[in-house]
């Protein structure tokens, strides 16, 4: 027989051999166990976390007759048949190849032919958010009513790209990522079985590049056991992951933390020189860095994760490295990650990293070593001095802050000084920043067709439309808000401007969104994002550069008993309403 994956051989065939999803497991025994069977079920989670194998499961341990506790016998013809794929009552399908409304309606016809051989049909619809919007419609009615003993599982790893009404027509299961332990402790099981010899080391590494997917796991350990003939070793599983030693790894952060750059750039070298991928390399860096900050706060997750193996270096590090640095380093590796997809010379950004994460070392380190400078009679004793020396630095600073605030309180007193004095220095001002940032391009046509009673029904499902997000860019679009509406487009204000950056720079993210207003209101919106800060400033400049084209437009005569209304005010009521728009004389 032909050689066959190890994620094949080892698929699970029984709900207890399912790894990290015992709720999911319990929930599915019980139904069947006390015959509480749904209709159609979704199961949602990320990629190699059971959920096809767990549909599998399911419709073997509904359909065998010598079942117990929920469990298929895996012994019975039907058992056997399912397992194998031969059975007709039960089909798969990958919805990536056949998400037309063709095939759909193809379900729905034969769905009202009774089982052949087992008791229920099942129809288990692997990524089902890859059908189109008019399959989903042909899939609705019969989702919602289908026949007596025929079941729907659906499988996804996007479950925000499904509609609302295909969701809460199904029992949805959300399978989580597998803890590292978890695919380290299933792993060794499968090596002791196999008998091969390995380093517990390299199948913690493979656990960890894994990124909680069972399926990944396997694939890497098939691999390694390829590239070892038959033997997995430290080594081996470095190269095959494209992962650094956790030595090395401390050696290039300590080397950045001290602003070593020379050395940090040498380390760097001997990893590209050593075939290492950049990518991986950088996650291996944030993960490090994020491990350091975790153990400030709660040590017992870090060693959770690195499963009991936290080294006495790692330890001194995170006690004497200031959160702030970490925070400073986290967000420039995550800066240089997102560029680094889009580039042919990872190897030149990582030079640059390091440069620059050297550098925030030397801002931070810069303290403890200023305090020494001030020269000491006794060179035995250098700790004297330290503290006189910050004593220093503090009175210093608070003479420094005592005179700023005796200076905001004169300016306070004297206001018709201050907005002179500030009068010069206004061109100096950053507000012209965001002109270069915003699209106006994009912006000033949604305004000119913008009405309130668009930005309303916009207001009325954003919460919805949040909802339909993925969490990550939830968290990107909490502080926003629809600020104008148009046929033509919406524009979206941001509280902060590093959001505002962040999200005009996620193409996904758009995308999404878009897509989510196809659904909610039948049409994909294009969407401009603005900081909030500058959005006055952008609506009463499109105002005052339009005025003479609102008065021209506005060619109707004003009544004899009333004064004429001003077109620029008209349209300001237009776009966000009478109760927003507060009109002031010159």
């Amino acid at each position: 027989m032909a050689y066959q994956a190890l994620y094949r051989v080892w698929r699970p065939q029984r709900f207890d051999d399912m790894i990290g999803q015992e709720v999911i497991t319990r929930t599915l025994k019980n139904a069947i166990t006390t015959n509480q069977i749904s209709h159609a079920y979704l199961f949602a989670g990320p990629r190699g976390t059971g959920k096809t194998s767990a549909a599998k499961i399911f419709a073997k341990a509904i359909n065998c007759h010598h079942q117990q506790d929920g469990e298929p016998c895996n012994e019975c013809d039907t058992c056997k048949a399912i397992t194998d794929g031969t059975l007709n009552d039960v089909i798969e399908i990958d919805a990536a190849s056949n998400n037309g409304v063709e095939e759909i309606r193809d379900i729905r016809d034969k769905v009202k032919y009774a089982p052949t051989v087992a008791d229920y049909k099942v129809y288990i619809i692997d990524e089902v958010h890859m059908l189109s919007t008019g399959a989903f419609n042909a899939l609705l009615k019969t989702l919602e009513e289908p026949p007596a003993n025929v079941i729907f599982i659906l499988a996804t790893t996007e479950p925000h790209k499904i509609p609302a009404t295909i969701i809460s027509r199904t029992q949805r299961f959300d399978f989580k990522r597998i803890a590292a332990n978890d695919s380290y402790q299933r792993m060794i099981y499968i090596l002791d079985q196999k008998k091969v010899t390995y380093d517990e080391q390299a199948i913690k590494v493979i656990a960890k590049a894994a990124e909680g997917g069972m399926r990944d796991a396997l694939s890497i350990l098939d691999q390694a056991l390829s590239f070892g003939d038959n033997e997995i070793t430290l080594d081996n599983a470095l190269l095959v992951t494209g992962s650094v030693t956790h030595e090395l790894l401390a050696t290039y952060v300590q080397q950045v933390l001290s602003g070593d750059t020379k050395a940090a750039l040498a380390t760097l070298q001997s990893v590209l020189e050593a075939g290492k991928d950049a990518e991986r390399f950088t996650e291996d860096v944030i993960s490090y860095a994020r491990d350091l900050l975790l153990y400030q706060q709660a040590p017992q997750l870090v060693e959770g994760a690195e499963m009991g193996s936290v080294s006495d270096d790692f330890q001194a590090l995170a006690k004497k490295t200031p959160a702030q640095t970490m925070y400073a380093m986290i967000n420039e590796l995550n800066a240089i990650q997102q560029q680094m997809r889009f580039t042919t010379h990872p190897d030149v950004y990582l030079e640059i990293l390091t440069i620059k994460l050297a550098e925030i070392g030397r801002q931070n380190g810069a303290a403890p070593v200023a305090t020494a400078v001030p020269a000491t009679p006794n060179a035995e004793a250098p700790s004297a001095p330290q503290p006189a020396a910050e004593s220093s630095d503090v009175t210093e600073l608070q003479h420094e802050i005592d005179q700023l605030r005796s200076a905001v309180k004169h300016l306070e007193q004297a206001p018709s000084t201050a907005k002179a004095a500030a009068a010069p220095a206004k061109p100096r001002v950053t507000k012209s920043a965001p002109a270069k940032e915003v699209n106006l391009a994009k912006i000033y046509p949604v305004l000119g067709s913008a009405t309130r009673e668009k930005l309303n029904q916009l207001q009325e499902v954003w919460p919805d439309l949040l909802n339909s997000l993925s969490i990550t860019q939830r968290a990107v679009m909490k502080v926003s808000q629809p600020v104008a509406a148009a046929n033509s487009g919406v524009i979206v204000a941001f509280d902060y401007s590093f959001l505002y950056q962040r999200a005009t720079t996620d193409h996904e993210l758009t995308d999404a969104l878009e897509n989510g207003l196809d659904r909610m209101i039948g049409t994909a919106l294009p969407v401009v994002f603005v900081p909030k800060e500058d959005w006055p400033t952008i609506r009463k400049n499109y105002l005052t550069a339009h005025k003479a084209e609102l008065q021209a437009n506005s060619d109707t005569p004003a009544e004899p008993e009333k004064p004429a209304e001003n077109p620029v005010v008209t349209k300001a009521e237009e776009l966000f309403g009478k109760d927003i728009v507060n009109v002031k004389a010159d």
